[in-house]
């Protein structure tokens, strides 16, 4: 491959603007109606998956939920672009797409709700665990890809990040290791402006972040991570050339953040509210149904369909998570080793002794006093 194709284009990759309209590419082609209908569904389940977990953790049923509200686009568009043998290795903030690509939703929250197993089984539907540090992923998505590789397997690895990761140096050997060793994964990086509190400017001095692509010796494309119709295309060639052998490629998608980080950070610290605002506009969600209802594919009764869906999802993850689990103390320490240790042992005596003297205490705490009973 020449230089000159490994770099991105100036601007982002575009197929439904804003409002909704059509906008012509010399290159790539806009999805058919069917997946932009299944995009579509796809997006108004992960705006109520976003608002259904934001609301369980106002409601104690949820420890934390870093929210993809507005970054569905993204989400949605790599779980549609993998194939039923492809793997998918998702950061903390891709629930939806964890979802989307097939994990039960009650399951997918296990990590966010605190629970000791903190995971899925990553095989029913081949999506690797939630990752919180940053990176970390990338490394273990193209360890993966290249074994798969080497066993002549038919397997294309989508490894996701934010902008963050790509400070990290687990970005630049994931990155190195793959270009070098020729590995079917693309990475794609959900450029959401913030690393946290970190602006962009803060982190990178090239003019894109798909711009690092080339210094691997791999190709880079930039792709408007609100139009889903774009991130199908950018990313459907991306996989096409992983499998057919023509290596790693890095997709930077531009998007934005709409809420904060977490439920624990105060964004209002460092952004402006007229710039949250601003992406209003930009919204994945609106956009796709400006389109479609144009275009007269959009029906109340695909509209009544999608929504009563996205409720349903909602209502299973509030079934699960109101739900108290009955926790065994000595998970603790039956998980550790094969076999336990006599140290291990020890400690769980002493915390048996300790919880059945708590529960062998009488429960009634009426006591007398020198003035009488109380």
């Amino acid at each position: 491959m020449q230089h000159q194709e490994m770099l991105p284009r100036d601007t982002a990759v575009q197929l439904i603007d804003q409002h909704g309209d059509e906008v012509s590419d010399e290159h790539y082609r806009l999805p058919d109606t069917e997946t932009l209908l299944a995009a579509y569904r796809g997006l108004v389940e992960g705006r109520r998956i976003n608002d259904q977990a934001s609301a369980l953790v106002r409601q104690g049923r949820l420890a934390v939920y870093p929210s993809s509200h507005g970054q569905e686009a993204c989400q949605i568009g790599v779980a549609l672009a993998l194939g039923d043998d492809d793997w998918l290795f998702p950061t903390y903030r891709d629930s939806v797409a964890v979802i989307a690509r097939g994990v039960d939703p009650a399951e997918a929250m296990v990590l966010l709700k605190g629970d000791w197993h903190s995971g899925y089984d990553v095989h029913a539907n081949r999506v690797a665990p939630q990752a919180t540090p940053l990176a970390t992923q990338l490394l273990h998505a193209v360890g993966f890809a290249h074994a798969a590789r080497r066993r002549g397997e038919d397997t294309v690895v989508v490894a996701l990040c934010g902008d963050g990761a790509t400070s990290e140096g687990d970005f630049h050997e994931a990155m190195n290791f793959a270009a070098v060793f020729h590995v079917p994964v693309v990475f794609f990086v959900q450029n959401n402006e913030f690393a946290i509190s970190v602006p962009l400017s803060r982190q990178t001095a090239a003019p894109s972040l798909a711009h690092k692509a080339i210094g691997y010796g791999m190709p880079g494309q930039r792709v408007d991570g609100n139009d889903v119709a774009a991130v199908l295309a950018v990313l459907g060639e991306a996989v096409d050339r992983a499998r057919s052998g023509g290596g790693p490629t890095l997709i930077e998608a531009h998007t934005y953040r709409m809420q904060a980080h977490t439920n624990a950070d105060d964004d209002t610290r460092y952004r402006e509210r007229d710039e949250v605002r601003a992406w209003v506009d930009r919204d994945p969600l609106t956009r796709l149904r400006a389109h479609l209802a144009r275009t007269g594919a959009l029906t109340a009764s695909v509209e009544e369909d999608a929504a009563a869906q996205a409720e349903s999802i909602a209502a299973s993850m509030r079934a699960a998570l109101n739900t108290d689990a009955e926790l065994d103390p000595e998970d603790l320490f039956r998980h550790v080793t094969s076999i336990r240790s006599p140290q291990l042992q020890e400690q769980w005596q002493l915390l048996r002794d300790e919880i059945e003297r708590e529960t062998a205490q009488p429960s009634d705490t009426t006591h007398e006093t020198a003035g009488g009973v109380r």
